[in-house]
């Protein structure tokens, strides 16, 4: 298994520390106003994701043989969920990202539990546009 990105690895070492569901919920918030905003020329619905009950636009770029994600919400929690997902998958090659296990990443996260099942499945359709993007990129 391939070491974690350096910043999913410096979340996860901050979110292990998190004693509490409010200590983690804190973090999500802090964490989710670092989300790059998309500009409103991004925002579109060619670039939104279907499956999710907030609104999240993506948007792909690939640099050599790695992935570079961004993504917006209006809802200041996906926002920080977000940020936590795109810290996981960023610099990921195609292959990695295929294999990628988000229910292990948020149960090492601690926040497995509290994703409401449409949240769970909002983050999956999340990383099911990432692959789909991906793919048809061609690599």
């Amino acid at each position: 298994m391939k070491p974690l990105p350096a910043d999913a690895a410096h979340a996860l070492d901050i979110f292990q520390q998190a004693g509490s569901w409010e200590q983690r919920a804190r973090l999500l918030m802090q964490w989710g106003e670092k989300l790059e905003p998309l500009s409103d020329a991004q925002r579109t619905e060619e670039n939104r994701v279907h499956g999710c009950e907030s609104q999240v636009w993506l948007v792909a770029e690939q640099i050599g043989q790695h992935w570079q994600f961004r993504a917006a919400s209006e809802a200041r929690l996906i926002r920080g969920l977000l940020t936590l997902l795109l810290m996981r998958v960023n610099g990921l090659e195609s292959a990695t990202l295929a294999q990628l296990d988000l229910n292990d990443w948020f149960n090492q996260l601690g926040l497995a539990r509290q994703l409401s099942p449409s949240r769970s499945n909002g983050l999956n359709a999340v990383l099911q546009r990432m692959r789909e993007l991906v793919k048809t990129s061609g690599y």
